[in-house]
């Protein structure tokens, strides 16, 4: 088990003064398809990058294709799981890529995907194991995506996630990507439990820009490690401006008025 290995890694994704992240995640393709945002995936990282993103997030043929080559550096996280929404059920994600081989592409992190509640939960439950096995033997970080997607569940709902966020601790996760609980006190009980650190997905386009970044600043108030925020970045009229205002709020810790100011 190489701890060394991790903390290095874990530094390239991470800021060493504050210990929290702002990840961008692009691996919507195999989700979705070519989406809005995502159609030029250089151009779409550069811009990200030169916001002040610490990684972005992707699957492995985007690393191939997509690999720049210029502009400024940025982390690199490969997610090892994958679905499509053309199939009879989305929550029931698979492995499709080894740490092995996203190590072999230079990854920093690798990423799992898990969704309690599907029809698949005990074989997302056994793959997140294995995988943390072969991270601590490679020295590299594993990111667990925890989600309550239960039939009849709340997914913001604040047993409910911090149930997912505890489990991906438990199975051996470095660093947990769950739903926001909706306010600082209830988000604050989701980081209280889980043993790692705790940043927050984006979801679907919000509303309005506030929406967005006062949801990072509750998050970080309540002690969460950064966000993971992407159509509400990478699909907004001004990437680079937006991806700025989220680092400021979770780098400098300025409120969200504050930084909608400056956007």
């Amino acid at each position: 088990m190489s701890e060394i290995g991790k903390q290095i890694r874990l530094e390239r994704i991470t800021s060493r003064e504050t210990g929290r992240t702002v990840i961008v995640p692009m691996d919507h393709g195999i989700t979705m398809g070519p989406i809005e945002g995502l159609k030029d995936m250089s151009g779409a990282v550069n811009k990200v990058a030169e916001g002040g993103a610490n990684a972005v997030l992707v699957h492995k043929g985007i690393v191939r294709a997509g690999h720049r080559g210029y502009g400024q550096d940025i982390g690199l996280i490969i997610h090892l799981s994958g679905s499509t929404t053309l199939g009879p059920d989305p929550n029931r994600k698979v492995t499709v890529t080894s740490v092995e081989e996203a190590v072999s592409l230079g990854a920093d992190a690798v990423s799992v995907h898990v969704n309690l509640g599907a029809k698949n939960e005990s074989e997302q439950l056994k793959e997140i194991g294995r995988i943390s096995e072969t991270c601590a033997a490679w020295g590299i970080p594993l990111i667990a995506m925890m989600y309550p997607r239960g039939k009849d569940t709340d997914e913001h709902d604040v047993e409910a996630v911090s149930h997912a966020a505890r489990t991906g601790a438990e199975l051996g996760a470095d660093l947990i990507k769950t739903n926001f609980t909706g306010s600082t006190s209830s988000f604050r009980e989701v980081v209280k439990g889980c043993p790692v650190p705790v940043v927050i997905a984006g979801g679907p386009k919000a509303e309005t820009d506030e929406d967005i970044l006062e949801m990072a600043y509750k998050s970080i108030r309540a002690g969460g490690a950064g966000v993971s925020i992407g159509r509400n970045v990478f699909q907004h009229d001004n990437p680079i401006g937006m991806m700025q205002a989220l680092t400021e709020i979770v780098h400098q810790s300025k409120s969200a008025k504050k930084a909608m100011e400056e956007l």
